[in-house]
């Protein structure tokens, strides 16, 4: 559609976000296009770039392969992918982490009261599956 408009004054290229001509969009009017998106949709702003972990968290958390991860995020190295840009926790990983909150005392329910063991018991894990 904005090729149409642009006619003659369209820039060919393969970005996936452009000017209205095709052009690169310049940074800082990126990043001030990204805020004023997230304050309307009314969720909490991120750094753009946070978004690049994002998306490489939720596709490994998809079982998406790697070197398809990698392609969309465009990085040379499959290293970049897997150990900087993705963070996605097993079960167990949560588990340990809840466990270790509770020894420390953070079984309080955001009411402030604390847990009784019924409360405990019945919480599922991340998962979806009852914890043991």
């Amino acid at each position: 559609m904005a090729r149409e408009r642009a006619a003659d004054l369209w820039t060919e290229s393969d970005l996936v976000f452009a000017t209205r001509n095709g052009t690169p969009v310049e940074p800082r009017n990126f990043t001030r296009e990204f805020d004023r998106r997230c304050e309307r949709a009314g969720v909490r702003r991120i750094r753009v770039h946070d978004t690049r972990h994002t998306c490489a968290s939720l596709l490994a958390a998809l079982d998406v392969h790697p070197r398809i991860a990698m392609q969309i995020l465009r990085h040379s190295e499959i290293a970049v992918t897997m150990e900087v840009y993705t963070h996605v926790p097993s079960a167990d990983t949560r588990r340990a982490l809840r466990k270790l909150g509770k020894a420390l005392g953070g079984s309080k329910r955001k009411d402030g009261k604390k847990k009784g063991k019924r409360d405990q018991e019945e919480q599922p894990d991340g998962d979806g599956r009852q914890e043991p």
